[in-house]
């Protein structure tokens, strides 16, 4: 099996933390994994049997690298095997926390034009200690507003470890769909 790739944005380091278990997850299979910031990539779609795509919201919006890669490579995209997950504060909440219920999942599906074969929702982690002071009044603001806590002594991790092993099993499946013969 060519290798997979996986590529991600992330502000507070909660996306990088899951792209890095899914990584774990899929070499434990003994299938290289390519993983890198979306700022760093530079190697070819076509080099990988499936490529995933991570993304943090901030402020209601992916990262501007990965919505101009998305566009950018819409076409090879659409040619081999892909995943894209969105990680997101708003997934704390059980209306939310799908594909198909999470507002800023639906919004950026139906602004581009690739159809990845797996799509998934992860909910984030809370710390105000990390946010700068804008960000923190800017947080807080929207999460009293989505009736969230407002004032942690603690970071709150939202995200289901559970959920993200079993996308990475989804991920490996795709795979063995692709090439039905491998025994990797």
């Amino acid at each position: 099996m060519n290798p997979i790739g996986i590529v991600f944005s992330s502000v507070d380091g909660q996306t990088r933390k899951i792209c890095e278990k899914l990584a774990s997850i899929i070499r434990q299979e003994g299938i290289e994994v390519d993983l890198c910031s979306i700022d760093q990539f530079q190697k070819h779609l076509s080099d990988y049997e499936i490529f995933v795509i991570g993304s943090s919201i901030r402020y209601g919006k992916h990262h501007p690298l990965i919505e101009n890669f998305v566009v950018n490579h819409t076409d090879q995209l659409n040619k081999i095997n892909t995943a894209f997950f969105s990680v997101n504060l708003v997934a704390r909440k059980n209306d939310k926390n799908s594909p198909d219920t999470n507002p800023y999942m639906q919004k950026f599906i139906k602004s581009i034009h690739w159809s990845p074969n797996l799509l998934e929702v992860f909910a984030g982690r809370l710390d105000y200690s990390i946010y700068s002071f804008t960000d923190k009044l800017m947080i807080k603001l929207i999460m009293l507003f989505t009736n969230g806590p407002t004032s942690t002594e603690h970071p709150i991790e939202y995200t289901d470890w559970q959920r993200v092993e079993k996308f990475a099993g989804e991920i490996l499946q795709l795979g063995k769909r692709t090439n039905p013969d491998s025994t990797e």
